[in-house]
């Protein structure tokens, strides 16, 4: 008889998982435990989740969604990378500069919502700069922790055989980053994620978003929980996408190669 691996293992847990939680979905509006005009059973649910994928008003705002979370992410991962990188190997930058990262990391983009909407108005940009801020921090500070974690040894050693900027940089801070680095993205790619679909939502900036809160306003609940579930999915999607470039890039990386050995 055949084994199920870990991986397998995992897999059929997870069908269970969300099997389960759709039986629980299907029978608590049923027996009246909610209200049905609150929460529809999950059969309706995922017929106007079908019936929402055969308009194209629903590929147009998902388009437009992944279109802001791509450009959200991109500078992100630009910005933070570049910046960590410089801050990390520049001593004075990283004191100057730590009380001013303390000061504004914790803010909430949220909190940011009025003023994204008085400067830039009801548009793509406004949301663009909550995911921006939002997830350029994720990267940052994981690049700095990167670099931060480079071997003092070996940085002696590449100053002691007067190493160039770029060398350095290429053989000694690179690889030691990486996987912060990749860790950063697939942090960031969530909180973008999250961050696009809030600004969709609040701000009114065409995407899934916007059809979640239209649904709503209308009256059609289990449309809108449909739309919600694209966003589950998504984020699934997003997650499984983040980590197989990390397994991908940090091939040669001791805890990838044990995963893959295990």
């Amino acid at each position: 008889m055949r084994r199920v691996g870990p991986r397998g293992s995992s897999l059929v847990l997870g069908l269970a998982g969300v099997l389960t939680l759709l039986l629980v979905l299907e029978v608590v509006p049923r027996l009246g435990i909610v209200d049905r005009a609150y929460l529809p059973p999950a059969s309706e649910m995922l017929v106007a989740l079908s019936e929402r994928v055969q308009t194209g008003e629903f590929w147009v705002a998902l388009g437009q969604t992944l279109t802001t979370w791509v450009t959200g992410l991109a500078i992100s991962m630009v910005a933070g990378l570049v910046l960590g990188v410089l801050i990390g190997t520049v001593p004075i930058l990283r004191e100057i500069t730590a009380s001013t990262i303390e000061f504004l990391r914790p803010v909430p983009s949220v909190a940011l919502i009025p003023v994204a909407v008085l400067v830039l108005g009801t548009g793509m940009g406004s949301t663009l700069l909550l995911v921006v801020y939002a997830a350029f921090w994720q990267v940052l500070l994981q690049v700095l922790a990167g670099v931060q974690d480079v071997d003092p040894v070996a940085s002696d050693t590449a100053r002691s055989y007067r190493f160039g900027t770029v060398t350095r940089l290429r053989t000694l801070v690179w690889p030691t980053t990486l996987p912060y680095v990749m860790t950063g993205l697939r942090l960031s790619a969530s909180v973008a994620l999250i961050l696009t679909v809030t600004g969709e939502l609040l701000i009114g900036t065409p995407g899934i978003g916007t059809l979640v809160a239209v649904a709503q306003s209308s009256g059609a609940i289990a449309s809108m929980y449909a739309l919600v579930i694209v966003t589950g999915l998504l984020g699934v999607l997003v997650n499984l996408l983040a980590r197989a470039l990390e397994s991908r890039a940090l091939f040669w990386h001791p805890s990838v190669r044990g995963e893959v050995a295990a």
